[in-house]
C-alpha cells in the first residue's frame, strides 16, 4: 500500500512534525496501551518459522516451533523441527531462542534486583520524529534513546498507530550485547493490531558475531491462540 502525500512530503508519507501536544498524547496512549498489552498476551501460543544464515560461511538452516507465553510472561518453545545447516541451527537459531526464553525469566543486577527494560520514560528518552499516513491510518515514528546503557535496551525508533495507542514497529540496535562473542545486535520487530492487540508478525536480526561473521535470523510467527476475556467483563491474564 503506497503512503498518502501531501504538498511538501516526501513519497513516503512522511510529514513535518505537529503540534507537540499532539504527539505527546500519542505517547502517552503507547504507555496506556502497553501496560494493557502486557496485562493481555500471557497465555498465550503462536506459531514461529525461523530462518538463518552465515552468509561468510555459506551456511542456512530453518526451524519451526510453538511459542508458548506462560501466565508468568515466559517464555518457551515446543515441537521444534529444524532442516539445513547444523552450525546455523546450533549456534544461531538455539542460541537466539534461547537468549528470548532467558530474557523473558526478567532481568536481574549483579545484586540480583530486577532491573526493567519497558519502553518508558524510566529508561527512554523520546523525541517526535514524523507521522506517516498510510490508507487514512496514522502511524507517530519517535526516535528512543536509553538513559543507562543496560542489557536489553536499545537506541532506534518506536511507530505508534494513532488511534490505538499500539506499537506497529520497533527497530534499533541494542547498547549491550548480551555475550562477548557478539560485536553487534541490529533488530527489526514488525506487529499487527488484532482485536485491540499488537501481535508479532515478522521479525528480522543481523548479528556481527567475533568468529562466524554476520549472522542474519527472519522469523514469522502465525496460528495465535490468544486467551479469551472472562465473561464477567474482566480480562484474562495476560502478557
Amino acid at each position: 500500500m503506497a503512503a498518502s502525500e501531501a504538498p511538501g512530503t516526501d513519497p513516503t508519507g512522511a510529514v513535518p512534525t505537529p503540534p507537540s501536544f499532539q504527539a505527546a498524547e500519542v505517547l502517552n496512549r503507547y504507555f496506556a496501551a502497553h501496560q494493557r498489552q502486557q496485562a493481555r498476551l500471557r497465555d498465550t501460543s503462536m506459531d514461529v518459522a525461523i530462518e538463518a544464515s552465515l552468509p561468510r560461511l555459506k551456511k542456512e538452516g530453518s526451524l519451526s516451533a510453538s511459542r508458548q507465553v506462560a501466565s508468568s510472561g515466559q517464555i518457551t518453545y515446543e515441537d521444534s523441527r529444524s532442516a539445513g545447516d547444523k552450525m546455523v541451527i546450533k549456534e544461531v537459531i538455539a542460541r537466539y531462542l534461547s537468549a528470548e526464553a532467558e530474557a523473558s525469566k526478567g532481568l536481574v543486577d549483579v545484586r540480583g534486583n530486577p532491573q526493567s527494560i519497558a519502553i518508558n520514560t524510566e529508561n527512554y528518552r523520546f523525541r517526535h520524529k514524523a507521522v506517516l499516513t498510510v490508507d487514512e491510518q496514522r502511524t507517530y515514528i519517535f526516535q528512543v534513546t536509553p538513559r543507562k546503557n543496560r542489557l536489553g535496551l536499545f537506541k532506534g525508533e518506536v511507530w505508534v498507530d494513532a488511534e490505538t495507542g499500539m506499537p506497529v514497529r520497533e527497530s534499533g540496535r541494542l547498547v549491550k550485547n548480551p555475550s562477548v562473542f557478539l560485536s553487534k545486535v541490529d533488530f527489526i520487530h514488525e506487529y499487527e493490531i488484532r482485536d485491540g492487540l499488537a501481535v508479532p508478525v515478522r521479525a528480522e536480526s543481523t548479528i556481527e558475531t567475533r568468529l562466524v561473521g554476520r549472522a542474519q535470523l527472519a522469523i514469522r510467527y502465525s496460528n495465535y491462540a490468544l486467551p479469551q476475556p472472562a465473561q464477567s467483563g474482566i480480562c484474562a491474564l495476560g502478557w
